[in-house]
């Protein structure tokens, strides 16, 4: 689970805030139907940076990190690979899609992401 707090590096946070301005085409068409707590109430955050890396979109309430991943990922597996073990360390459960699953199958995306969200448990907040 979630072992401890890591401090988000500055240009980790610079990087997610461009990456929010040039959002690809896949990802603003999800961004849209996630936003705004459109999907059962719950709150996306995009482009979400979490250690050294920045999640397409995050889920923040249930630990759910959705990735959208384009052509380049076909070389960079084993780099796909090693940060998905990362993100799952910290406690989240990561969801890829390929970009074009957004463009011919979106009520799928859409469908299956909604039932991972049924079956997340909720982050517990403990308050004093």
């Amino acid at each position: 689970m979630v072992e401890s707090i890591t401090r988000i590096k500055p240009t980790t946070t610079t990087n997610a805030r461009t990456l929010r301005t040039g959002m690809t085409l896949a990802e603003q068409r999800l961004w849209h139907a996630i936003r705004g707590r459109q999907l059962q109430g719950h709150r996306f955050r995009r482009q979400h940076p979490i250690g050294p890396y920045i999640a397409d979109f995050a889920c923040v309430e249930k630990l759910l990190l959705i990735e959208l991943d384009g052509g380049q990922h076909q070389d960079q597996i084993e780099y796909d690979l090693e940060r998905t073990t990362y993100l799952n360390l910290q406690g989240w459960h990561v969801m890829r899609f390929w970009n074009n699953e957004i463009f011919e199958n979106f009520d799928g995306v859409l469908s299956s992401i909604d039932d991972t969200l049924n079956v997340a448990p909720a982050v517990q907040s403990f308050s004093k």
